[in-house]
């Protein structure tokens, strides 16, 4: 379970990663306070949310096609400086212009930092641990998550939010020293791409003759916008059929990041990050979210939610994994950053279709109606998937058991 902590690199870097989302999410925490507080729209911080996704939308393929080109680690520390930058600009007593601006910027770093994050991440470790590192990965954002909404929580009362802007900015400050104290000699090589590889074209031209990962990448948006988006279906479960409290729904958050460290946790423990295993969790967590939708009280859809809060991780751990495993290191940085525009597609269009079918037929409507379209797609992929390997779609596919061959 914990290979990847045996290298001394990624030992670093998972502790200023740790570090570092927890200063992100006290940030987020601060960031929303002060547009709630100043302006009182929650349209005003949905506005902010759009603006540090679109540049993904737009600008991803260029950020992935120069990943496959630079080295990481510099542009990785530059990344960070302007980070905390932006993170100090915030304390600046100025209008909604800044904080618009700041979200901008960190949209715009984010487009180009993604794709090479996920290079450097599987260079500090062994290929075969790559699984692992990730999923350990998925444990300590989780961790970081509950750490630093939980201690952003109590700060934020205390001395304010502009204090929570200072953390963040000193959080990127560790990231840089644990990058100068790495071992470059320790560090796997990987493959770059030339200067006249055809960068963004190329990038799209490989993707589309990769079935696999085509099928995977429509499975991830599928699910990714109907089946992720629980913040907005919880929040109308609990103050539409369930008839909760605040209280309520912080059980709820609070089962679901315990299902995100327990699911990122199982899967380090297996390294077991195969196409079935996509396959299978995709399924099931696609027919608990139906399951959800009939839940009879808190308790019950807590009892649901855990779960697929787990499997959600596991999903997307495996994706990330498979993308990278089974394409070629000089195109990854371009196929991560496809893997980047759709997840923030399905943000884009998940959470509004989400709230709109919330709003059309219920909380409950909502998650039967969702839960049965993601289950359908989990079934389809499997189909598509079995074609593609040659296989039928049974129990020995889903299994893993070797094929019979004739005599």
């Amino acid at each position: 379970m914990f290979a990847p902590l045996k290298e001394r690199n990624y030992r670093l870097w998972a502790a200023a990663d740790l570090v570092s989302v927890g200063g992100t999410w006290m940030q987020v925490l601060a960031l929303n306070w002060v547009i709630l507080s100043v302006t009182g729209s929650a349209t005003k911080m949905g506005a902010v949310v759009m603006l540090q996704s679109l540049p993904v939308l737009l600008l991803g393929s260029w950020g992935g096609a120069l990943a496959d080109r630079i080295p990481a680690r510099p542009m990785l520390i530059a990344c960070q400086a302007i980070r905390a930058l932006l993170a100090l600009a915030l304390m600046l007593p100025t209008g909604n212009w800044m904080i618009y601006g700041v979200a901008l910027a960190s949209g715009v770093i984010g487009s180009f930092e993604g794709p090479v994050l996920g290079r450097f991440g599987s260079s500090l470790i062994p290929r075969e641990a790559l699984a692992s590192a990730l999923a350990l990965g998925s444990v300590l954002s989780s961790a970081g998550r509950i750490g630093g909404m939980a201690l952003g929580g109590v700060l934020i009362g205390i001395t304010g939010p502009t204090a929570l802007f200072l953390i963040n900015a000193v959080s990127y400050i560790g990231v840089i020293f644990a990058l100068l104290a790495m071992r470059t000699g320790e560090m796997r090589s990987l493959a770059r791409a030339s200067a006249s590889d055809g960068g963004v074209i190329a990038g799209l031209r490989y993707v589309l003759r990769q079935p696999v990962v085509l099928i995977v990448l429509a499975l991830s948006f599928v699910l990714g916008s109907l089946g992720r988006n629980y913040q907005v279906s919880m929040a109308a479960m609990v103050s539409g059929p369930l008839g909760g409290s605040s209280g309520s729904y912080g059980l709820l958050s609070t089962a679901f990041a315990v299902g995100a460290v327990a699911g990122g946790l199982l899967l380090a423990g297996s390294g077991k990050s195969t196409l079935r295993v996509l396959l299978g969790t995709g399924f099931l967590i696609s027919v608990l979210q139906f399951a959800s939708g009939l839940a009879p009280n808190v308790l019950g859809f807590a009892a649901l939610i855990l779960p697929i809060a787990a499997g959600a991780v596991v999903f997307d751990t495996v994706v990330s994994t498979r993308i990278q495993l089974d394409t070629a290191e000089s195109m990854r940085g371009r196929v991560l950053a496809t893997v980047g525009i759709v997840s923030s597609l399905s943000g884009i269009v998940g959470a509004p279709a989400i709230g709109w079918m919330c709003d059309s037929m219920g909380a409950r409507g909502a998650l039967l109606l969702a839960g049965a379209v993601t289950t359908a797609a989990a079934v389809a992929g499997g189909v598509a998937l079995a074609r593609v390997k040659g296989r039928s779609l049974n129990w020995n596919f889903v299994l893993g058991r070797p094929v019979e061959q004739p005599a």
